[in-house]
């Protein structure tokens, strides 16, 4: 028996490919042009998030390829697969953003179910936009064989008219727009230059900030997950990741040796540090769900309020992904971090090697200005915020990155979805000093837990970012600024106190100190809990009823199954 068979005996293909028993499953592989010695060696899934509604899926597939490559020149037999992705900048301010938190758990469900259906015996996810991050990694925690994300890049800046912009600047020209600051021909001219190549948005939004996570979570291989998609650096990277899948599957490494408790406090800090996207206190809590780790908002927000905020990234910096990329990547970010007491060095890597392994030989760069030393932060303590108090008894978050006032209060302008809050903002039938509230977007009330991009940008555009606040138990993009918190918990679909708020209701916010209170006494609240009453969803059908019937609170990362925790068996395992 040769060290290939050796392996196979121990690996989930054996059931489609070794014994008398599976020659009809080989005579399928036949037919696909393989060979023998191709079906007798290791199968590793190469799943793509490939479609067409986006940049930031387009070149997945051609990545996918060089993956392929790589797998077989180390002596593996690949087989690609696509998922969905919804993509939130073609679904945002519409019925189609309902789609986007949902396609995380499809995402990671037909993954599970294409590799357990085949019996593949490693997995390489390429992913793009920014559910399909979280989505493709939690179906490898879930899988548990041995797995390399790759993330599919940044796209690079626009140019208007000698000023870099980003898709955030197109959301805001809608509400530049509507006041007059700009005219057709100015957005006209914009919405044609701002997104000029492939790759997904070029900020420290969703997209970036998960892929962020993804190196500092160990999933990724340094450097992959700061070149942006046009760049041909990014073909090596996934032919590394082919080459390097083989070396895991020998040595039986997985996700979940990498994805441990410090692992996922490592998260938390790159994110803080970066001044990310408020969705990573949804999605590594969905994450470490998928392990059977018990790691929620809260504990997320206890690793934001003790790590510095250094990388200066838009929207509330001045940088895109390229030239954090450019200035040392993503390696350069954790470095700092680990130098100065912020990240765990001890864990393990899907390089087979630790964390402060793999930064080594990481040298400080002196002549950037992008991400600054831990102990020079651009603030002393992280881009994102936590926050609790009568309002939020499960918490909610906000994301204060490039924000100087951290503290609000006013009176409560109450709307129970967002198009209605959108028409006034339009319309300019709110308030400075308003607390808007949009409510009933949660992942049940929505269901699906929409983004409110298109109304926060609005406001901004109006000149109003900093005169008013917003709050919802919905949730924000990446590219909002300004004050506006989300995943305000329990949600007014199942009762939270967000539902029972009426307009004038004085709301104090403070970031300072991570408090959200409403200025009602408990007996208030009690009282008017008793004249609530909850309400039907949107939908009857299909799959927003299903995952209005499954979706458990953001807290707990808004999953649809009991996770680690309660796995009778492993898929690996099998």
């Amino acid at each position: 028996m040769d060290a290939k068979t050796n392996i196979k005996a121990r690996l989930p293909s054996r059931h489609v490919t070794e014994g008398p028993a599976r020659a009809p499953h080989r005579s399928y592989l036949y037919a696909m042009g393989l060979t023998t010695e191709q079906i007798h060696q290791p199968f590793v899934g190469v799943a793509s998030c490939w479609n067409e509604a986006a940049p930031c899926n387009i070149s997945l597939m051609r990545q996918a390829q060089a993956a392929k490559k790589g797998v077989a020149s180390a002596g593996g037999t690949p087989r690609e697969f696509c998922t969905i992705t919804v993509t939130d900048g073609i679904a945002m301010g519409h019925e189609g953003m309902r789609s986007s938190l949902p396609s995380r758990e499809t995402i990671a469900d037909s993954v599970e179910l294409t590799v357990r259906g085949h019996s593949y015996d490693a997995l390489i996810g390429l992913a793009g936009c920014d559910k399909s991050l979280p989505g493709m990694m939690m179906a490898m925690l879930r899988l548990n064989v041995p797995s390399i994300f790759i993330y599919g890049g940044s796209i690079l800046p626009g140019n208007f008219r000698g000023q870099q912009v980003t898709v955030q600047d197109m959301f805001e020209a809608v509400g530049k727009h509507s006041v007059g600051e700009m005219s057709d021909e100015d957005l006209d001219e914009i919405e044609r230059v701002a997104c000029p190549s492939a790759g997904a948005c070029g900020a420290q939004f969703t997209a970036n900030t998960m892929a962020t996570v993804s190196e500092a979570i160990g999933l990724a291989l340094p450097y992959s997950a700061g070149a942006p998609a046009p760049y041909e650096i990014r073909d090596s990277f996934c032919m590394a990741a082919g080459e390097k899948i083989m070396d895991l599957i020998a040595r039986n490494i997985r996700p979940r040796d990498i994805v441990t408790r410090k692992a996922l406090e490592n998260a938390a800090a790159v994110v803080a540090a970066s001044g990310g996207s408020t969705n990573a206190a949804l999605h590594l809590p969905a994450m470490a769900h998928e392990c059977g780790i018990e790691f929620d908002l809260f504990d997320v927000a206890e690793i934001f309020k003790k790590t510095p905020y250094v990388a200066d990234l838009k929207p509330g910096g001045r940088y895109v992904a390229k030239d954090m990329f450019e200035a040392g990547g993503i390696p350069l970010l954790m470095k700092t971090l680990l130098d100065h007491g912020h990240l765990h060095g001890d864990c393990m890597t899907v390089t087979g090697r630790t964390v402060a392994e793999n930064l080594k030989s990481v040298k400080w760069n002196p002549h950037q200005d992008v991400v600054r030393p831990a102990d020079k932060p651009i603030t002393v303590t992280g881009g994102v915020v936590g926050m609790k108090g009568n309002l939020a008894p499960d918490g909610a978050i906000v994301k204060v990155a490039g924000m100087s006032e951290l503290k609000f209060t006013g009176p409560a302008r109450v709307f129970d979805c967002e198009e209605d809050a959108f028409e006034a903002v339009e319309k300019r039938t709110y308030k400075e000093g308003d607390v808007i509230v949009i409510r009933y977007e949660g992942p049940k009330g929505g269901p699906g837990m929409r983004e409110m991009l298109a109304t926060t940008a609005a406001l901004y555009g109006q000149g109003m970012g900093g005169k008013v606040a917003l709050i919802t138990d919905g949730r924000f993009s990446g590219a909002t600024r300004g004050f506006c918190i989300g995943h305000v918990g329990p949600e007014a679909a199942v009762g939270g106190p967000i539902g029972l708020i009426r307009d004038g209701d004085i709301i104090e916010l403070d970031a300072d100190n991570g408090t959200i209170h409403v200025r009602l006494t408990d007996a208030e609240l009690a009282e008017r809990r008793k004249a609530w009453k909850p309400r039907e969803t949107s939908v009857g059908s299909g799959i927003l009823w299903k995952y209005a019937q499954q979706v458990g609170p953001a807290v707990k990362g808004a999953v649809t199954h009991p996770g680690g925790a309660g796995e009778k068996a492993c898929y690996a395992d099998i």
